[in-house]
């Protein structure tokens, strides 16, 4: 059975290529999928112009557009289970990993609800004898496009904000990752969303999320996904003076200082670049030590890594688990073979896993890279897999020079006991997210996005809503004498 797509509020057939969801863990047929066609998204932008010009929702109050938001926050919570073991079989992630996906999804929705009662308009200083006041007003039909390492998080980031604001959304997943974002429409339409407000997209980016970014009835478009991508949607948004978000790429330094609480550390550094098999675009890929715990704190990274568990992500007690396409993995390895040109010594990994366990599944294991420069290839592109390359800093000043040497500015990692070096180094470090003793947590309260070749604008926080809204000043005039100048 062909699984339908959401176009307008209504289920039906996707009239594009059908795409195939496998499960990374062995290669299984999960479901198949009809994609969207051209004609497709050209039916969700008009179904959702009508929706979002009708006075319904577009003058929705805040309260009442809140309560369905609120309602769909809590339909993801009760399907978390079902959400976390379809992403499971459509990305191969780890269950645990999966379900807080789909909580923090459900919290999305939530926070968005309780953030747009509380969002307030403004009135503003008048220079003259008038009242002047700003507004915000929806833009209309809003793009997200999202990637296929963390769907339903993503997800629920775009729509949750640009329904509040009070759009419409076409919402296109990942081909390699198409199931979990059904889930999301189905619970908004039982969550009583208006019709046409949201439709489901999937489809390649050079067809699908093309049409969407150039179609002119689209107004914004929510990107999260390569920076070659993110580079030509910016194009196209300037011939059409659109507005667009963009989270791309990062090759994010973690940084250990000698004063560090090694322990704390090591396990920070593990999971901020081997969970999600090194999949996210804020894996902490570039490992910085100072000189004088160098080698002993290498030892100690090496042996933790090879202790790793590997497995499907359905084990509980799989610490890495599958990467997401046989294609990705060659991709790694790669990467991993120009380590060795460039040369480097592997410390560990550095192959497929070994074993029936593995045998049809897309494995690959931890690995550690050392003995390169900062120039090296692999410590200035984006591998998106579980790789780890390691470098030694003297100083402060060779720490922040090395650390800013990227076209990358997404996050940052920093360990240490020294509270005022840290914030020297946490303010001089050019990158949109810098964790201080930790790494990888977030809150949908606190704005993300990056810097430099890592992206545009922000995402996330209280705010979020105004990104997919359109600013009006009114002026309302308290003179009862003409304008002096047409006396």
């Amino acid at each position: 059975m062909t699984l339908p797509i959401l176009i307008g509020g209504e289920w039906r057939p996707g009239r594009g290529e059908t795409i195939v969801s496998l499960n990374p863990a062995d290669g299984s047929v999960n479901a198949e999928v009809a994609c969207a066609s051209v004609e497709d998204v050209d039916d969700a932008v008009a179904e959702g112009q009508r929706a979002a010009d009708d006075p319904a929702w577009r003058h929705a109050k805040p309260h009442e557009r809140a309560r369905i938001l609120y309602r769909i926050g809590e339909g993801l919570e009760a399907a978390a289970q079902e959400i976390s073991e379809t992403q499971t079989r459509d990305t191969g992630k780890q269950m645990s990993e999966t379900r807080a996906l789909a909580l923090s999804a459900a919290g999305t929705f939530r926070y968005f609800a309780a953030a747009l009662e509380t969002l307030e308009d403004e009135i503003t200083p008048p220079r003259g004898d008038y009242v002047s006041m700003s507004v915000h007003e929806p833009i209309g039909v809003v793009g997200a496009i999202t990637p296929w390492n963390s769907p339903i998080a993503s997800d629920a980031q775009k729509v949750a904000p640009a329904l509040a604001a009070g759009n419409a959304v076409l919402l296109k997943p990942a081909a390699w990752s198409p199931l979990v974002s059904r889930i999301l429409g189905r619970v908004a339409m039982e969550a009583g969303l208006p019709r046409g407000l949201l439709s489901i997209l999937p489809g390649a980016g050079s067809v699908i999320g093309d049409r969407i970014v150039r179609h002119p009835g689209v107004g914004k478009v929510s990107f999260t996904g390569g920076t070659a991508t993110g580079r030509h949607i910016a194009r196209i948004a300037a011939e059409k003076l659109m507005p667009v978000s963009l989270e791309l790429g990062g090759k994010s330094p973690n940084i250990v200082c000698a004063d560090a609480d090694l322990e704390l550390a090591l396990a920070g550094l593990l999971f901020g670049i081997f969970s999600s098999s090194g999949q996210s675009c804020i894996a902490g890929s570039r490992l910085f030590v100072e000189r004088s715990i160098y080698d002993r704190f290498l030892d100690r990274i090496v042996e933790r890594t090879r202790a790793l568990r590997i497995g499907p992500g359905s084990d509980p007690r799989t610490q890495v688990a599958p990467l997401i396409t046989a294609q990705h993995r060659e991709a790694v390895e790669r990467y991993v073979g120009l380590a060795r040109e460039e040369g480097a010594t592997v410390l560990c990994g550095g192959e497929r896993p070994r074993g029936p366990l593995y045998d049809r599944g897309y494995y690959y294991q931890p690995t550690i890279l050392a003995g390169l420069a900062n120039s090296a290839r692999v410590c200035r592109e984006e591998i998106f897999g579980p790789v780890l390359v390691v470098l030694p800093f003297d100083d402060e000043e060779d720490l922040v020079a090395q650390a800013n040497d990227s076209v990358y500015g997404l996050a940052c990692g920093l360990w240490s006991r020294d509270y005022k070096k840290l914030w020297r180094i946490a303010r001089r470090i050019r990158a949109g997210t810098v964790w201080i003793n930790t790494y990888k947590l977030f809150s949908i309260a606190t704005p993300f996005g990056g810097m430099k070749e890592s992206g545009l604008g922000r995402e996330k926080g209280r705010l979020g809503i105004r990104g997919y809204m359109n600013q009006k000043s009114l002026y309302w005039g308290l003179s009862d004498q003409p304008l002096p100048w047409a006396s």
